[in-house]
């Protein structure tokens, strides 16, 4: 029961104690016998569930992350370069780009590779390097040398967690970089994450978002909730009006015309080179 809980994002001391009805000290323990059975990991005042795989992950809030799956496959016009992370909600958004026509899809996750594979409408590009265990992630500087050659119009990051101030939690260090390398390939990005990303760190290495970016999740009420998320979010299942960019306010559009804007000291036009 304890470990649902952690598993489903409840993962402080006082919240654990409050919901079981038991004394603090006694949810301590308990999250210390965990960690030591290596089901969490111990975090100041409280605990965050280890790495898990990708078929275990994909069954949490999987409506969800459904949704913004569906979501994100509406914002990519036919005759589009996408470039899609690892992880179990791009992975949906591969199988819902599955079906299109005349799509070039460049991708870095077994996942997406498993959902687009046999589908000849679909220009399945794979970025060559190490397979990663347990999410399953191609990582390696040989990855990070095909992301020079690509300029894709949008690309799709999934997320273990995400924090305004520090950017996308990530497994690995290697990982890591291979996520801001891919942040910074696109004409326009965007991070999908379902509410029980929010404010979480699980892990000790980041990949800065430091472009502009939309969010896509699913979680109501996020300008009160969460109001650093607020101007660039994109809540799945919402209409979706023409706008400002991310950090002007505003909101996003699913056909957004192509416009200018400078990443990482270079000047895109939210498409890829001709």
């Amino acid at each position: 029961m304890l470990l649902e809980a952690v598993r489903d994002g409840s993962g402080g001391i006082a919240e654990l104690a409050e919901e079981f009805g038991v004394s603090e000290s006694t949810i301590r323990r308990d999250l210390a016998s965990l960690a030591g059975a290596g089901h969490v990991v111990r975090t100041y005042g409280g605990a965050l569930d280890t790495e898990r795989s990708p078929l275990e992950k994909d069954r949490e809030h999987a409506a969800a992350k459904d949704a913004i799956a569906r979501e994100a496959a509406a914002l990519v016009r036919d005759g589009e370069v996408v470039l899609l992370d690892a992880g179990t909600t791009t992975g949906r958004l591969a199988r819902h780009l599955a079906h299109r026509e005349r799509l070039t899809v460049v991708t870095n996750g077994i996942t997406a590779i498993r959902e687009l594979a046999g589908f000849a409408g679909i220009d399945l590009i794979v970025l060559g390097g190490r397979v990663r265990h347990p999410n399953e992630a191609i990582l390696g500087e040989s990855v990070l040398a095909q992301l020079r050659h690509i300029s894709p119009d949008r690309v799709f990051l999934g997320a273990d967690g995400l924090v305004a101030e520090r950017g996308l939690c990530c497994p690995s260090l290697e990982q890591s970089v291979v996520k801001h390398a891919l942040l910074h390939a696109g004409g326009e990005a965007y991070v999908l994450a379902d509410h029980s990303k929010l404010g979480q760190a699980p892990f000790p290495y980041w990949a800065p978002l430091d472009r502009e970016y939309r969010l896509i999740t699913d979680k109501p009420k996020i300008d009160v909730m969460y109001p650093q998320f607020a101007e660039s979010v994109i809540l799945a299942g919402e209409p979706v009006t023409t706008g400002a960019s991310p950090r002007a306010g505003g909101s996003a559009t699913r056909t957004p015309e192509p416009k200018s804007e400078t990443v990482g000291g270079a000047a895109h036009d939210g498409r890829r080179g001709r």
